[in-house]
């Protein structure tokens, strides 16, 4: 078992007051057998009323509106959370009983949102990859880590040149990018093999083995193994998901998993400041956390979230 106390920290500052500033978060780790929250205390300026629900992919979802003139909003997220490792598949079940199977669920109601795979111009290229390793006739669990493998050892791990709105087709010609570029792209290649997958949002925490990601919000990919269940697999690290990485939110792709979307009356001047903090003992965790900076879009006006800054900072950490 291993535990982990994060701070999670978003802060928007204006030139001038806002009114009715209407908040939407998914910052509730997932609780189940291989996470276990020990406590979530989220604290908001002015200390509005956080109301919670289960969205459609069972994620807990917060909302929350400030109505009163303010001139800052600050979000501060603390977690304990502990994770046990699990038990990964056997894979002694032959590969061609396996595909039968994902071939009779892939339209069942359970699995149809991440059965859908998008067209784009590197579909005849995994297609290609899949014939030429073979793919189909290895067991799903070792064709899903071959694909794992080929995005790593493909693609650059560099922050900066994408943001959160870069879309699979740009992510697959820049062939480089932060951890959701890496997720984004091998989200679309499980599923042109046949396979259910999904996208994962949480955090990677302190971790010899793993160097990318590691102290800031993070994301991943679920793949659904037939016989026995979904399991995470890190494209950025080349790793299956294991007691390092903390689960938040699960979705079809990045919007159904976003940490938070915010939208406010005023015509302002904006600046935004995130940080993660990931500490293995409480003490250790700083009671303030210098914050990353970036001027947020001056125009919100209940026309434009903040989500897409938050997340370019975000993509910076990692």
């Amino acid at each position: 078992m291993a535990t982990f106390f994060i701070k999670h920290i978003t802060k928007y500052t204006y030139n001038n007051p806002v009114i009715d500033s209407a908040t939407l978060t998914r910052l509730h780790p997932i609780n189940d057998d291989y996470q276990k929250v020990a406590s979530h205390l989220i604290t908001i300026t002015n200390n509005p009323f956080i109301e919670t629900h289960i969205d459609y992919f069972n994620n807990r979802v917060g909302t929350f509106m400030i109505t009163e003139p303010h001139k800052e909003l600050s979000i501060i997220s603390e977690i304990e959370v502990h994770t046990t490792n699990k038990i990964f598949p056997e894979d002694n079940i032959k590969s061609t009983v396996q595909w039968d199977e994902l071939r009779a669920i892939k339209n069942k109601i359970d699995f149809i949102d991440f059965t859908k795979h998008k067209n784009f111009s590197g579909s005849q290229n995994v297609k290609d990859i899949i014939l030429d390793k073979k793919l189909k006739i290895k067991t799903p669990y070792k064709a899903v880590l071959e694909l794992c493998e080929y995005v790593h050892n493909n693609f650059e791990y560099k922050s900066g040149i994408t943001k959160v709105d870069t879309n699979l087709e740009e992510a697959w010609k820049l062939k480089a990018g932060v951890c959701q570029d890496f997720t984004t792209v091998l989200l679309q290649m499980i599923k042109i093999l046949g396979i259910p997958a999904r996208y994962v949002s949480g955090y990677i925490c302190p971790n010899e083995e793993i160097t990318r990601g590691e102290g800031a919000t993070h994301a991943w990919v679920e793949a659904y193994i037939p016989f026995y269940g979904w399991l995470g697999i890190d494209p950025t690290n080349n790793t299956i998901a294991n007691t390092h990485h903390v689960r938040v939110a699960i979705g079809r792709n990045y919007n159904d998993c976003s940490p938070v979307k915010g939208v406010y009356k005023g015509s302002v001047k904006a600046e935004m400041g995130v940080n993660v903090e990931i500490k293995t003992a409480k003490s250790k965790i700083s009671q303030e956390i210098e914050l990353n900076i970036i001027p947020a879009h001056p125009k919100n006006s209940y026309k434009r979230n903040l989500e897409i800054k938050e997340q370019q900072v975000l993509g910076q950490n990692q």
